[in-house]
């Protein structure tokens, strides 16, 4: 395992093959709470990445690629062997390039708003806001967050979903938010696309922001073979705003043949 980070806990739950759920920014394993329907056919895999939740804060700086080798180490310790692998935003990258990098181990891939390299302009802003974070915590951007991930008729319901983002990312540690901020502007795993053999559906919210819409058209088209699914009326935390529509496009997606 990547000695980089401390050890973490891997959540396990229900039965069937192995399905592994990537959390993405400044939230935790309990973003995929809407997804237990699926532990009835598959043995869902969560955790904590570094920095967030009940996970340590790296004492440095990272890649995603050191996040991919993490998740490595994690499925070699709990024997879990081939696996189906989801991930959103964040997670997504480190699905993308796990995916690319250890091809015998992923049997499906579901990648949901994300991107293999942000825009010049998010780089940027991954910056400020690592900076953000670093200087008055997490809790500062959440305002500007909500209008990112969901739709303002879901802002206006406030909603579980809508409070759970809220309260999750207040509790996150400014270092661990910020150093995830850095990987991700460094990150460009566009050289890595064309290499990932999984099955891939690629999810995208239909209201996200439009370099995610691009990057979704982008991913469907260079992934050999992928299938680019709509979720309607939701922006960048669609499975989450949807979770209906998000469990049931996982599912048949791993359900076919």
């Amino acid at each position: 395992m990547n000695d980089r980070f401390s050890p973490v806990s891997m959540i396990r739950e229900g039965s069937g093959p192995p399905l592994v759920l990537l959390h993405c920014l400044g939230v935790d394993h309990h973003f995929w709470d809407f997804a237990t329907p699926l532990s009835t056919e598959f043995t869902l895999y969560r955790y904590d990445l570094p920095g967030h939740g009940t996970s340590a804060t790296p004492l440095t700086g990272y890649d995603i690629a050191d996040l991919s080798e993490q998740l490595a180490g994690l499925l070699e310790v709990h024997k879990a062997g081939r696996v189906h692998l989801a991930g959103i935003s964040l997670g997504g990258l480190i699905a993308q390039h796990f995916a690319a990098t250890h091809p015998k181990l992923v049997d499906r891939l579901v990648l949901i708003d994300t991107t293999p390299r942000y825009t010049e302009e998010m780089r940027s802003m991954w910056a400020e806001r690592a900076a953000s974070a670093r200087q008055a915590g997490p809790a500062s951007l959440i305002e500007g967050l909500l209008k990112i991930w969901f739709t303002p008729a879901a802002i206006a319901r406030n909603g579980p979903d809508v409070q759970y983002v809220r309260s999750t990312i207040s509790k996150c540690s400014g270092e661990g938010y910020a150093l995830a901020c850095e990987a991700l502007a460094a990150a460009d795993l566009r050289g890595l696309s064309a290499q990932i053999k999984a099955s891939t559906l690629v999810v995208c919210g239909d209201d996200d922001i439009p370099s995610f819409l691009d990057a979704a058209r982008l991913l469907s088209s260079t992934i050999s073979g992928a299938t680019l699914s709509w979720i309607p009326q939701a922006r960048h935390a669609s499975v989450l705003e949807q979770p209906d529509t998000g469990v049931r496009l996982i599912r048949d997606f791993l359900r076919s043949t």
